[in-house]
């Protein structure tokens, strides 16, 4: 099944690292946070990435254009007949990485509709953001969105809490402090959804448009959303914290996601 990252957006509130290169770009240890995610998914068998570029694109370009180059041991013979040799193979050497110039300022719905053509007679297609990591089973989401026969099927995950919370009497007291709790108790949107094609009557070219938003609200209200709950680990990377945070646990070997 293909998989549509989006990988075309600012990141303004990560300015420390998005000013110089695309959010999906930014390093969990000597990897960009995109490369993380393609593997979770190659991980449950779908190797077949198209991903929505816009935000200096041409960075995520370079990397995959350069794999093999950035990546391996290297041996040239220079002179009128150079030779080039790489010495490592890759986990990566089947995956198949389609690259979409879906516009600059372009929201989410039209980032989404523009690669309709990629996806070709396929039924259904995986779609997550270029920002989030987790250990989320996609094979065990593809089967809840076939029973459910619904149009778009999102993952519903606890985000990790950000700020401490209190337990206040009524006179003011308090009488609990939790400096921050590892998961709150609404589900969210986390991304890593099944969409059937179908979706794309929900888009148009219009540029302007967020997928969260009118799109979103129609399948609702035509009762063909549905969710997948993960309830393990889920994390996004908005904040330089939080960039910190992942290549903490990364360095460590001990993060979640890494399912390969």
């Amino acid at each position: 099944m293909k998989v549509v990252i989006l990988c075309g957006g600012k990141g303004t509130r990560l300015r420390e690292e998005t000013e110089y290169r695309p959010k999906p770009m930014v390093p969990i240890g000597d990897r960009p946070i995109l490369w993380h995610i393609m593997k979770t998914y190659a991980a449950h068998g779908h190797k077949d990435f198209i991903l929505c570029l816009g935000y200096k694109g041409e960075m995520i370009k370079e990397f995959f254009r350069d794999y093999l180059w950035l990546t391996s041991d290297v041996k040239l013979r220079l002179g009128h007949s150079p030779q080039l040799k790489f010495y490592n193979h890759h986990d990566e050497e089947d995956w198949t990485v389609t690259l979409a110039d879906t516009g600059q300022e372009t929201m989410t719905a039209g980032r989404i509709k523009r690669i309709e053509p990629y996806i070709g007679r396929d039924a259904n297609f995986l779609l997550t953001y270029g920002d989030g990591l987790s250990d989320i089973d996609i094979n065990a989401s593809i089967q809840a969105h076939s029973c459910a026969k619904k149009i778009c099927t999102v993952s519903a995950v606890h985000p990790a809490g950000r700020f401490g919370t209190l337990k206040i009497e009524s006179d003011g007291a308090i009488h609990a402090f939790s400096e921050k709790p590892q998961f709150e108790h609404d589900y969210v949107n986390g991304g890593y959804m099944v969409c059937h094609r179908k979706i794309f009557n929900y888009l148009t070219n219009d540029p302007t448009v967020m997928f969260e938003r009118a799109p979103i609200e129609k399948l609702v209200a035509d009762g063909q959303l549905h969710s997948y709950q993960h309830n393990g680990f889920w994390q996004p990377m908005d904040t330089y914290q939080e960039t910190q945070y992942l290549n903490k646990i990364w360095s460590e070997g001990k993060a979640p996601w890494k399912v390969w």
